[in-house]
């Protein structure tokens, strides 16, 4: 496994993805739109809104999925899942995003000064999305094991972002030893929880900087946890890239919805997101250049009561206040019991001029 991230910086489209830039948010339309196209501009638009960067899609029918059948394990059994009891033939019928309005959703994102691009989930998507001139590939948690599919991606010259969930580390490491073997180097790994949705416990952040020592890849994540908490910590173990799934109104539907960000939510994501990478910054003592003024406010040493010459200097007439234009405290017991060298007024600043040598 390789160590450290390479020095040459990734780009999707005009974008890039790097520590030096704030974290790239992609807002994931999944099958939200409830298969209304009217919808689905309506989430592109105010995604572009929010302040996203790029938008994504989804790039599968039922039939590239699985199979039209209702035997064991064609059937989501789970009691705690949010689809029990639908096949997965009805669940991706209904959570597709038909293949003709990629190219009006990809266009209108653009438009609006956002990235648009897709998860491919065959070989024939893949193409279908180059054809499109994607500015890169999405591939999700559940086909990383796909390596035929990784390796048809990773041929296309584009930068591939890769998910992580359930994978163990020999499973990313022929995930990524495949794509390179392909051609692309430019590849960005995302942790991520694959239960829907995530609860904050089984998110693991601090594995995303091992995955980024570990294969010399940017990482990120993709989020399916409530809120942007667990997105906004994200940021402070190296994520660039951060990933959540969108919808217009929770309450009004979708097949993502109960985990999904709603415009507000998002709009809170991409300020907070970058606000988290700036607050970064560098290791740093002393203060910093806005700090100088407020330097003024620490202690120093000031007369407390007006002194004669000669008189001697001690707590009856001395005080440790605010501001800082005296002698700093770490002076104090320096300057106890020595003599006032003149008059000092009240409320003067005290220093070594005042003292009696």
């Amino acid at each position: 496994m390789a160590k450290g991230v390479s020095s040459d910086p990734i780009y999707i489209g005009h974008r890039e993805i790097s520590a030096r830039q704030a974290p790239f948010i992609i807002a994931e339309l999944s099958g939200n739109h409830s298969q209304s196209l009217d919808t689905a501009r309506a989430m592109v638009k105010t995604a572009a809104e929010s302040g996203a960067h790029a938008i994504k899609l989804q790039t599968y029918t039922a039939d590239s999925m699985t199979l039209d059948v209702t035997d064991k394990g064609f059937v989501i059994e789970e009691q705690d899942s949010l689809w029990h009891g639908a096949s997965l033939y009805r669940l991706y019928q209904k959570a597709a995003t038909p293949y003709e309005w990629h190219a009006e959703l990809f266009d209108y994102a653009n438009s609006l000064g956002m990235l648009a691009f897709s998860s491919p989930f065959d070989e024939a998507a893949v193409d279908f999305l180059d054809e499109l001139n994607v500015p890169c590939f999405k591939i999700a948690s559940f086909e990383l094991t796909d390596i035929p599919l990784i390796r048809k991606a990773a041929s296309k010259g584009k930068p591939l972002i890769m998910s992580t969930g359930m994978a163990s580390l020999s499973e990313i490491e022929l995930a990524v030893d495949t794509a390179r073997n392909a051609g692309c180097e430019d590849i960005i790994l995302l942790k991520c929880t694959s239960t829907y949705p995530a609860e904050p416990v089984n998110t693991n952040l601090l594995t995303i900087p091992h995955l980024r020592d570990a294969f010399g890849c940017e990482v990120g994540l993709s989020d399916h946890t409530g809120g942007i908490g667990a997105a906004v910590a994200s940021v402070a173990l190296g994520a660039s890239v951060i990933e959540k799934h969108f919808v217009l109104d929770r309450n009004g539907g979708g097949v993502d919805a109960a985990f999904s960000l709603e415009p507000e939510e998002l709009t809170s994501l991409v300020v907070e997101s970058e606000r988290a990478w700036q607050a970064l910054g560098q290791v740093k003592y002393g203060g910093t250049v806005a700090e100088d003024k407020s330097k003024q406010y620490r202690r120093s040493i000031y007369a407390s009561q007006d002194i004669q010459p000669g008189e001697a200097l001690g707590p009856d007439n001395l005080k440790i206040v605010r501001p800082a234009f005296g002698l700093a405290p770490k002076h104090w017991d320096s300057v106890l019991h020595k003599k006032a060298a003149d008059f000092i007024k009240k409320g003067t600043a005290l220093s070594w001029e005042h003292i009696s040598q």
